[in-house]
């Protein structure tokens, strides 16, 4: 009796199955660009999202790199009266001969208001305040020159102030050499600072020469906030020593403050609010997948005298349902790299337009190309498997 020989079905190799795969996405260029569309939507959203996050965050803590984290403030507290109390006049120098501490500046609010002339009404400060500022302010502060000079030991004896940038906008001045009108007399403006991002109350305010505020304007020589720069590694000791060092008897009186705490805290929550984003993102993706799966379904249909071709020449059901995951794959990953593509280049306009660095991180485009292609693979399964199921002879008989 002769043994019947059973025949086996030859093995598609990586090249045969990507060219069986994508022989449906070359005879359909539109539908191949229409369902992308969907995929590359949602991965780009997700891209740009975490990547001007990413970027908005570099640019926070390049700025805290600039300005240092080293720097605290003291100001006066309120006694067990709830009345505010004053710091001694030797504050800053002793704040100063604390071990680790560099720099000390100082500042006293003055009450007079700050007005263009005599003409404008006392009552309209424009929300400017007067502060009497010792020569180290601004070198403790970081801060730099917008125009014109910074108080010094002879121009701080004498009628000279120096404009935040916000003073300076509010009253119209543009440069040094122009005046303002405070406590009965014109002051000489001899700068305007720059921005400072760690102190604010600064930029609204108008400085005055220490000695100057106290022989013109009867200034008392009571601070009202000390900065102080140290080393990093004492910054908490120095935190801890200062309350004591400028009132021993009421140490409680002494509020100590950091001012890059706000700019920390802002750069370590810079992605809270980039979860909804990111959840429209895969409610994108999702969407596209869908139509990816959609598709399928219709070319399954459309190609079905094909798929009966195939099998009746030798094809198994499992190179059919390889072949169309395949062809979902190619289709996802295609719009997976368009969607990441678009996503880096709307990161690098919106970072170009902000003067921000442009960063894209990597997880996040590992992230998005792995999830379009799960997403192919889901929405190719059925469709695969619904190919691999048709029969060749129904299939050949539905031309």
């Amino acid at each position: 009796m002769r043994r019947r020989t059973r025949l086996s079905p030859a093995a598609l190799r990586p090249r045969d199955v990507l060219h069986v795969g994508s022989a449906g996405l070359r005879t359909r260029p539109l539908r191949v660009v229409l369902s992308a569309l969907g995929i590359a939507i949602g991965i780009a959203t997700m891209i740009a999202v975490v990547g001007i996050s990413a970027s908005s965050k570099a640019q926070l803590l390049r700025k805290l790199d600039a300005l240092g984290t080293n720097m605290l403030v003291a100001t006066p507290g309120q006694d067990m009266f709830g009345e505010k109390v004053r710091l001694p006049e030797r504050s800053p120098g002793m704040v100063g001969r604390i071990d680790g501490v560099q720099q000390v500046g100082a500042t006293g609010d003055l009450g007079q208001s700050v007005r263009r002339s005599e003409k404008i009404p006392q009552e309209e400060t424009g929300g400017i305040t007067l502060k009497a500022t010792t020569e180290g302010l601004l070198r403790t502060l970081r801060g730099t020159m917008a125009s014109g000079t910074w108080l010094n030991a002879a121009t701080g004896r004498y009628p000279s102030v120096v404009l935040g940038h916000v003073s300076a906008q509010r009253l119209g001045i543009v440069g040094p050499g122009q005046q303002v009108y405070i406590g009965g007399r014109y002051f000489t403006v001899t700068g305007i600072l720059a921005p400072l991002p760690l102190a604010p109350e600064i930029e609204r305010s108008a400085l005055v020469g220490w000695p100057a505020a106290a022989a013109l304007l009867g200034f008392d020589g009571h601070p009202t906030a000390i900065y102080e720069r140290s080393t990093d590694a004492s910054v908490q000791a120095v935190r801890d020593l200062i309350p004591g060092t400028v009132d021993p008897e009421n140490p409680r009186n002494v509020l100590v403050t950091d001012p890059s705490s706000a700019l920390q805290a802002k750069a370590a929550t810079e992605g809270a609010f980039t979860d909804l984003l990111l959840g429209l993102g895969g409610v994108a993706l999702l969407v596209g997948g869908v139509g990816v799966a959609n598709t399928m379904i219709i070319s399954v249909l459309e190609r079905r005298h094909e798929i009966g071709l195939r099998r009746s020449m030798g094809a198994t059901r499992g190179q059919i349902r390889l072949q169309f995951v395949t062809e979902s794959l190619l289709l996802s990953g295609l719009g997976g790299l368009a969607g990441i593509a678009l996503g880096a280049a709307a990161t690098y306009a919106f970072a170009a337009s902000g003067g921000m660095p442009w960063v894209v991180p990597l997880w996040a485009v590992g992230g998005g190309f792995g999830a379009t292609l799960v997403i192919g693979t889901v929405a190719g399964l059925y469709p695969a498997v619904r190919a691999a199921r048709l029969s060749p002879t129904l299939a050949l008989q539905a031309v």
